[in-house]
């Protein structure tokens, strides 16, 4: 093990993050090990991760001083953060730059950070297309990200900026999957019409990051899209019924539609899937299934991922 790369691995008891500690895990004679980065060693989730062998570190995002203790020694990093937990830019962009500067303080050689675009470079603020949010975003947990892919460019850390996709997973944890109407059918609701949706298997993004950080050259200073599938709404429905075994009809609503729905997130998931279908030349091009599959020999197609998961999706 000692002789193995240690990446250190933010928000290992998460999706992202607990996708590609459970990688690296499984590859025991692998190149790298894990150092899994938590809030909460002794949580169930950081204890399975130590029962399989990695090493758990307490560490906050807010606290800069234990992500320079977490990052010590460390090859790299996988570095993410959850604007869903505090729906907050401002502390979403701290968090990503004290994880910049706690990577270069290290002097780590590769750090994946995981990243998505600054939707303001194709829709402005002054563009009226679709309203802008806190004043300052169009698609706030888009933009803070992409916003803050220069702390890790300014700080010279070699860096591959990951963009990911629809996490199909959203089917089960975030209130995405299908909905019964008036009259018991289920209803798949988005707000893209006919365009194509690039989605992923929560865990396959880590999976992916691995093949990343077996490939350095060829990555460090890079932008990679990945995705499992580019579906459309009317896709996903089909494959739905066929995994449930009952009719689930697409729902097509506009996204100003889905922008007064209300849940919390509301108008910024409706500009998101809004700047999605707007651009889904570029959005889809972005995210080549090719290269994802290179990354990921094993990447789940959709209809492979609910032969696994269907089960799980509430259906209300």
């Amino acid at each position: 093990m000692s002789e193995q790369k240690i990446i250190a691995v933010v928000g290992a008891t998460g999706a992202q993050g607990g996708g590609l500690a459970r990688a690296i895990l499984e590859n025991t004679e692998g190149e790298f090990a894990v150092r899994a980065l938590t809030r909460n060693p002794d949580s169930d989730k950081a204890r399975e991760l130590a029962e399989l062998g990695a090493e758990v570190v307490q560490a906050d995002l807010d606290d800069e001083a234990s992500l320079h203790a977490a990052f010590a020694d460390a090859y790299g990093a996988y570095c993410v953060t959850n604007f869903w937990e505090h729906f907050s830019p401002d502390k979403e962009q701290d968090q990503a730059r004290n994880l910049a500067a706690a990577a270069r303080a290290a002097v780590l050689q590769h750090v994946v950070w995981s990243t998505l675009e600054d939707t303001r470079g194709w829709v402005p603020l002054e563009d009226d297309r679709m309203p802008t949010l806190m004043e300052r975003y169009k698609v706030p947990h888009y933009d803070a990200k992409g916003e803050a892919n220069q702390f890790f460019t300014d700080a010279a850390v070699p860096t591959t900026f990951l963009l990911t996709s629809f996490y199909w997973d959203n089917l089960i944890h975030f209130g995405m999957g299908p909905k019964r109407g008036p009259d018991g059918t289920l209803l798949f609701t988005l707000p893209t019409a006919d365009k194509k949706l690039p989605g992923i298997a929560a865990a396959d993004i880590g999976r992916c990051a691995m093949g990343i950080f077996s490939k350095p050259a060829d990555y460090v200073g890079k932008t990679v899209g990945i995705a499992g599938g580019h579906l459309a709404g009317a896709q996903m429905a089909r494959a739905l019924s066929e995994a449930l075994g009952e009719e689930v009809r697409y729902n097509a609503v506009s996204p100003a539609e889905y922008r007064a729905f209300g849940f919390p997130g509301a108008e910024d998931l409706g500009n998101m899937f809004q700047f999605k279908r707007d651009f889904e030349d570029y959005y889809c091009g972005a995210r080549n299934l090719d290269e994802s599959r290179a990354l990921n020999p094993s990447l789940q197609t959709f209809e492979q991922w609910l032969a696994q998961n269907a089960g799980r999706i509430p259906l209300e």
